[in-house]
């Protein structure tokens, strides 16, 4: 059975840490009860509570001890609630400090719009200096675990709750800046999946639209982002990037800034805020993320024209 991202991270790390003894793991009260990494390493597990802020200042002081701490708290209590220590232990300190963020986009759906996270995006790819990535599916997770501990850099995993996902087929041990999941002729809309949920609503635009290309991106800050798109757009000029995300500061506004002469289409999340429960997909519904949107998206990319090589373009 495939694992859940946070499912794989948590396995992963365990793992590995039965080999690396520098290796920390610290939750902000979501370990549960049977966490693999407590019940392998009980002295190198902490939950610090919700206090996560102070979780993130302590593993910078860990990192500068010499130790490869891995974090863990919901998505907007990391990025948001925990901004400023972000900034700081990761950004200015540049410590070598691994925060995995579960429950990002819509995912946490029944706990409501305080436990959303359509901005963290955003807000990580402002800090300079941090490797952020959206693993699909457990392969791709574990792969990302593993480059984290082998880098030693700073790093912002996004993940979702429980959701179980085949990964896609790849070469190699480490996790590539494009995955072609399908090949399209040059003229053709490319899909541009990111994440988990992303990656879900594009996989299902590719088959309900043959010979559309879709390609899948998992590191998404700056750098990594800027290499991808020199790759993307020797392959295609339209593209429709799908992500759970607002569209302010995701993916899709990077990408179109990075492709001037290409034309970058967003099927993101709306600007509305939800204000009733429901599962994961009703909530992504709510904010406008489904699968007829997405085709929609794919329809309108495949019918604007194409920007001059001097402009971006992005819709």
């Amino acid at each position: 059975m495939t694992l859940s991202g946070r499912d794989a991270y948590r396995d992963e790390l365990t793992g590995l840490a039965a080999e690396d003894d520098t290796i920390l793991c610290l939750e902000a009260d979501l370990g549960g009860k049977g966490h693999p990494f407590q019940a392998a390493h009980p002295d190198r597990f902490f939950n610090l509570g919700i206090a996560e802020g102070a979780m993130v200042d302590m593993a910078a002081g860990l990192a500068a001890g010499g130790y490869k701490p891995f974090v863990s708290t919901f998505a907007p209590f990391a990025a948001l609630r925990a901004a400023e220590s972000l900034k700081l232990t990761l950004g200015y300190l540049n410590a070598g400090v691994t925060v995995v963020a579960p429950y990002a986009g819509v995912s946490g759906a029944w706990f409501g719009t305080t436990h959303h996270c359509l901005e963290d995006l955003a807000v990580l790819r402002s800090i300079p200096g941090v490797v952020i990535a959206a693993p699909y599916g457990e392969a791709e997770m574990r792969a990302v675990v593993r480059e984290a501990v082998r880098s030693g850099r700073p790093h912002y995993i996004r993940t979702g709750r429980n959701a179980q996902y085949r990964s896609l087929d790849r070469e190699g041990e480490r996790a590539p800046l494009v995955t072609w999941e399908s090949r399209a002729e040059p003229g053709e809309v490319c899909l541009v999946s990111v994440g988990e949920e992303g990656t879900r609503l594009a996989l299902a635009a590719r088959e309900a639209r043959p010979g559309t290309g879709h390609a899948h991106l998992v590191y998404l800050d700056h750098p990594n982002l800027a290499r991808a798109a020199a790759e993307l757009s020797r392959h295609h000029r339209r593209f429709v990037v799908v992500e759970e995300h607002r569209a302010q500061g995701g993916a899709a506004e990077a990408l179109a800034l990075l492709m001037p002469g290409c034309e970058v289409t967003a099927a993101s999340a709306d600007l509305t805020w939800p204000s009733t429960g429901g599962d994961h997909e009703e909530v992504m519904a709510a904010v406008g993320l489904t699968l007829p949107a997405v085709l929609a998206a794919v329809a309108r990319a495949g019918a604007g024209r194409l920007p001059a090589a001097s402009g971006a373009c992005v819709r």
